[in-house]
């Protein structure tokens, strides 16, 4: 099938550390002709015409002015995500360029590593880890008492499609949960996850046992959770975030795991990624930090690769994309 017939997709690269998988290149090859952008640097007069859609993965390719003013065929642009704070969403809008992101997708693996992280820092498993593996394995038993989860409080900050997701699996923990969201969930589906709706989240912070945070980084999300809010959050309290790193304020949670006005916290995202490798962040023993694995595995990642052909082939054939995001 020679490359004419088909639209151009544009890929940072296939394979390597910021490349799409090799797993997905079969399934991504029926509909498009990809294009790395390797290729498109190396021959930008006669790529530039053939890029219809853009397929980011994990933030790249970076798209900026530039980028959008030398592709005048571009229709789409496909996240293989949900957060979107890495595009300029006003800019791309104003090259007529349509946006999309894949929460379908991604719900399941994000709710299951929400829920993983609260599991690891309730019970302490990394350290218990190190020790089980240590030489001489000694240990203090009431030096890794972890606490109890069946019946504890979970307040969830942010009740969209992944925090609901971790509702559910809270439900089956016997938590009794909070949730603070800018829109309140009807009232059936409080029910079914025995779900409390809290008007503020100071209300929240003041009453949860773990506190986890799953909203969208915007200027208005951005150091949502600070020195204030951790204040008012129960010395026993666990901070769990599977959002984005500047959601928290990241000074404001060293001191305060260091000063045990919070008992712990469980990180699968910080600012920046990774963190420079010297950081206090890393030395404590009361965090636990992942490399932002949210959504990363196998099935999932196929999915998002699955739901960002199906919002393109919308796109470029006049249709309703199924996640279009729109600038705010």
């Amino acid at each position: 099938m020679r490359e004419g017939e088909l639209p151009g997709l544009l890929v940072n690269e296939i394979g390597g550390k910021h490349g799409i998988l090799h797993g997905h290149v079969a399934f991504l090859k029926k509909h498009f002709y990809l294009i790395t952008m390797k290729e498109f640097l190396e021959d930008r007069k006669r790529m530039s015409k053939k890029v219809q859609a853009i397929y980011l993965w994990w933030h790249k390719p970076v798209i900026d002015q530039e980028l959008l003013q030398s592709l005048p065929n571009l229709k789409v642009i496909a996240n293989s995500g949900v957060g979107m704070d890495h595009l300029d969403l006003k800019l791309v809008a104003s090259f007529g360029v349509k946006m999309a992101n894949a929460p379908r997708a991604v719900s399941s693996s994000a709710a299951d590593t929400g829920m993983a992280l609260l599991l690891a820092s309730a019970r302490r498993l990394v350290e218990g880890y190190h020790i089980a593996m240590s030489s001489g394995m000694e240990y203090c038993e009431a030096d890794i008492l972890g606490v109890k989860v069946t019946g504890a409080t979970l307040g969830i900050i942010g009740m969209g499609s992944i925090g609901y997701k971790i509702a559910l699996r809270a439900k089956a923990f016997e938590m009794n949960i909070l949730y603070h969201n800018r829109t309140r969930r009807k009232e059936q589906e409080e029910q079914a996850v025995g779900a409390t709706y809290c008007e503020t989240i100071d209300s929240l912070l003041q009453r949860a046992d773990f506190v986890m945070v799953v909203v969208s980084l915007t200027p208005q999300t951005h150091k949502l959770i600070g020195k204030r809010e951790m204040e008012l959050m129960k010395p026993t309290a666990t901070l769990i975030n599977i959002s984005r790193g500047a959601v928290v304020d990241q000074e404001a949670l060293v001191t305060a795991l260091q000063t045990g006005v919070i008992r712990a916290a469980a990180l699968d995202v910080t600012y920046p990624e990774p963190l420079p490798r010297d950081h206090t962040l890393l030395k404590l023993k009361n965090v636990i930090i992942m490399p932002h694995l949210g959504i990363k595995t196998d099935k999932a990642t196929y999915m998002i690769t699955e739901e960002a052909v199906e919002n393109i082939l919308a796109a470029l054939n006049g249709l309703p994309i199924p996640s279009e995001v729109l600038p705010s």
